[in-house]
């Protein structure tokens, strides 16, 4: 992990594209903008995590049900 230090108003680039800055500071809250091409899905890692589990159990499902019709 890279750890960088940025005060208000500053930004960092990522990949020539993406552009993330901090837009306020308040108490243990940072607010950051986010400036990126349409096509890069940005997610919080709670809402990440929560879709990645819901496609392995729809994968698991449909898996089983694909087995259930060799029979």
């Amino acid at each position: 992990m890279l750890a960088l230090t940025r005060k208000k108003g500053e930004s960092l680039v990522i990949n020539n594209n993406v552009e993330i800055t901090v837009l306020e500071i308040r108490g243990d809250q940072v607010k950051i903008g986010i400036t990126a091409p349409r096509e890069v899905s940005i997610y919080r890692k709670e809402v990440y995590l929560q879709i990645q589990n819901e496609n392995t159990a729809s994968l698991n499902v449909e898996a089983m049900e694909a087995l259930k019709n060799l029979f």
